[in-house]
C-alpha cells in the first residue's frame, strides 16, 4: 500500500443474473486470458480485505464470500450483505465485470472518497469508493436503486484522464466482444 495512503476494503458484487448475456456466469467469463472477477481482483491489490458477494468460485485471490438475501436480490441488498464484512473507514465498491479497472484507479477514487468514476456522460455506481459508515446508514431501508441510495452521499464525480476506459463493464456480448478485442 502506498505510505500514508488510506486503507479500504473492497465490495465486489458479483451475483448477477446478467440477464443481457443470456444468464450467463458473467464473472467467471474470461478477457484477456483471466475471468472477470480476477482481473477485478487484482485492481483490489492495495485493499485490506475483498468480499466478493455471490456464488462462490474459483479466484486468483483470497477472498472473503457472502451472499445476499434474498440471492440474486439486486446490487442493493448485495451492497448491505458486503458491508456485513468491512472493517476500514473506507470501502471501495465494484462490479466484478469491470475488465479495464487498475489499482492506479481505485487508488484515485479512495483517496478522493466519496467519489464515483464517470464516463464524462454518466457514472458508474458500482465503481466508486466511499465512508463505510455512511454507506452502511444509507444502505439500511434504501430501495432498490443502487444510484438513489448512492447519489445522496455526494460523491466527486471522476473523470479518468488517464490511459483506458476503466469504467467499462461488460453488461452484453458486444461489450464482452469489445472488451477481448481491446486486450
Amino acid at each position: 500500500m502506498s505510505t500514508g495512503a488510506p486503507a479500504f476494503d473492497a465490495v465486489v458484487l458479483a451475483g448477477g443474473s446478467a440477464r443481457r448475456l443470456g444468464g450467463q456466469d458473467k464473472a467467471s467469463l474470461v478477457v484477456g486470458g483471466s475471468t472477470l472477477l480476477d482481473r477485478v481482483l487484482d485492481a483490489c491489490s492495495e485493499a485490506l480485505r475483498i468480499v466478493v458477494v455471490g456464488p462462490s468460485r474459483p479466484t486468483s485471490r483470497a477472498v472473503s464470500w457472502v451472499r445476499e438475501e434474498p440471492a440474486g436480490g439486486g446490487p442493493v441488498p448485495a451492497l448491505r450483505a458486503g458491508l456485513e464484512k468491512v472493517t476500514t473507514e473506507r470501502v471501495a465498491v465494484l462490479a466484478a465485470d469491470l475488465p479495464f479497472l487498475t489499482s492506479d484507479v481505485l487508488r484515485v477514487l479512495v483517496d478522493r472518497s466519496p467519489a464515483v468514476l464517470s464516463d464524462g456522460s454518466r457514472e458508474q455506481w458500482l465503481c466508486g469508493a466511499w465512508d463505510s459508515d455512511r454507506l452502511r446508514a444509507a444502505a439500511q431501508g434504501a430501495g432498490p436503486r443502487l444510484r438513489d441510495l448512492l447519489l445522496p452521499l455526494r460523491p466527486v464525480v471522476v473523470r479518468w484522464e488517464g490511459e483506458g476506459t476503466p469504467w467499462f463493464d461488460c453488461d452484453t456480448a458486444e461489450e464482452l466482444a469489445a472488451a477481448r478485442d481491446s486486450v
